[in-house]
């Protein structure tokens, strides 16, 4: 559903979605500036809007970004985008990882190529790999911060030190690469 809500004199239309598989509230702007705020089931809507007020600051900063540079970025991918670039995106995933895999020596069940509005890639605990396809029109040292990304969760499948001196031992720069990588969104 549509909603609106004014911060700092500006009027922001966003999308409120529920959710039975999110844990907690969040926001996220897209490249063409529109807004969707994603709620648990169970919490009430009526703090939605103190949520925006106290992320004000930062909601701002992201949709003038986009509204500056969000076409520059990236292309908002339908099917017909996705079917056409498949192929080419999961020959580059499996070259990188079959690249770097030469030096972590992991073990690896499948990778998939598929087409996601807010994840680049995930790990699942049965050893499958999964690339959006939207990496092969990233720069190479972010597509490979991705692919190694993925790769280490199949040795460390959480965000802990050891799972990110992992990611370090083969994208050293990963911190600055992750911070790049938040603007592509």
């Amino acid at each position: 559903m549509k909603r609106k809500i004014f911060l700092h004199d500006q009027e922001i239309e966003y999308k409120l979605r529920k959710s039975k598989r999110a844990k907690r509230m969040r926001i996220a702007v897209y490249c063409d500036t529109s807004v969707v705020v994603t709620l648990p089931y169970g919490i009430k809507e009526n703090i939605v809007e103190k949520f925006l007020s106290a992320k004000a600051a930062w909601l701002l900063d992201k949709i003038l970004y986009f509204k500056n540079n969000g076409k520059l970025i990236f292309i908002r991918g339908g099917k017909k985008e996705y079917l056409e670039n498949k192929q080419a995106a999961l020959a580059l995933a499996l070259a990188r990882v079959n690249y770097f895999n030469k030096f972590y020596k992991l073990k690896f069940n499948a990778i998939t190529i598929k087409r996601q509005k807010t994840r680049w890639g995930s790990c699942s605990k049965k050893g499958n790999l999964n690339y959006n396809y939207k990496i092969l029109f990233l720069p190479k040292h972010i597509a490979d911060y991705i692919i190694v990304h993925e790769l280490c969760h199949l040795k460390e499948f959480n965000h802990s030190g050891k799972f990110w001196h992992l990611v370090a031992e083969a994208v050293p720069d990963y911190l600055e690469i992750r911070r790049e990588l938040r603007t592509r969104r």
